[in-house]
């Protein structure tokens, strides 16, 4: 099979030839290989053929990293939309249909920032009307963005709205069963609609609403956080055979473990999350910058190891 293959059969509940892998984002690329990612800092001042030419160069570099990686889907990050897409578009004429192209499309709530929290959380009991009338906005500014992904080539999305801290979500269930889970449902069906594929991800302690991610219908669920409690055991027997997952090899262990917790790690997420297909190998997050390369490496020789079905 090829790449793409994988991670269409796993994203599809069926089982490939072996567990494809991919992350979120991969940080780890001028540690690793030598240089950074362009980023869209790097392109500012430049005339429309040097720009041109870095885009082009970058897409090359990016498939130089994902091909060594073996990763089944590659990520699209760091660069503004227009530049983005543009990078899809190369991408798509180096790779022809090896490897899946994907990108960030969320547009619900999320978690907010430390700074305004109270406010935030004071708003939607005191203006619910306004929340909703721009949860349904966010969720049309999202679909427009994600529409010009496909029409540029890519094929998946990575919905990165985080919902949870590690001893649950910040809207409980029956708030985030009103001001989240129906736009994420809509967005998740409207994004299929197009011809692509959706892996929601967020971080923390997602049991206690589990079961409105998996109704949104997502193909695939990404992290399952180990820091958090997550079990990828319970996860696969509760909803393995709904939905695709992601994970989830601790990141915690993986920058300040031992190689033997990054190992047993690794053998437990695999062990768990690969019988039957729908699943693909990661971290519980991304590699990190920061993260020791030679400890990101440990657990790819150990997917390596037990890939094959």
């Amino acid at each position: 099979m090829t790449p793409k293959q994988r991670a269409v059969a796993a994203l599809e509940l069926r089982q490939p030839d072996m567990v494809p892998t991919f992350e979120l984002e991969f940080q780890l690329e001028e540690e690793m290989f030598g240089k950074a990612f362009l980023r869209q800092e790097d392109l500012r001042g430049l005339s429309a053929s040097q720009k041109e030419y870095r885009l082009k160069a970058n897409a090359e570099y990016m498939v130089h990293v994902f091909s060594q990686l073996e990763y089944s889907i590659i990520p699209v990050h760091y660069l503004e939309l227009e530049d983005a897409l543009q990078t899809v578009r190369y991408l798509r004429e180096l790779i022809d249909d090896e490897y899946m192209l994907c990108a960030h499309g969320d547009g619900t709530y999320s978690i907010p920032s430390g700074h305004d929290m109270v406010e935030y959380s004071c708003w939607f009991f005191e203006h619910p009307d306004e929340a909703h009338a721009k949860a349904r906005q966010m969720v049309e500014d999202a679909l427009e963005r994600n529409r010009k992904y496909v029409d540029a080539g890519l094929e998946c999305f990575i919905f990165c709205a985080d919902y949870c801290f590690n001893d649950g979500p910040f809207f409980s269930p029956k708030m985030f069963a009103e001001f989240v889970q129906p736009y994420l449902a809509d967005l998740v069906a409207r994004t299929k609609e197009l011809g692509a594929y959706v892996i929601k991800h967020t971080d923390g302690n997602i049991m206690p609403i589990l079961d409105q991610l998996v109704a949104c219908e997502p193909h695939a669920l990404h992290s399952l956080d180990p820091m958090a409690g997550v079990d990828i055991a319970e996860v696969k027997r509760l909803v393995g055979d709904k939905v695709c997952l992601c994970g989830n090899v601790n990141c915690a262990l993986m920058q300040t473990g031992t190689d033997e917790g990054v190992i047993a790690s690794a053998e437990y997420a695999l062990k768990h999350g690969k019988p039957g297909g729908g699943y693909i190998f990661c971290t519980s997050n991304v590699p990190f910058k920061g993260l020791p390369p030679e400890r990101y490496q440990l657990i790819l020789d150990i997917w390596k190891k037990h890939r094959e079905y």
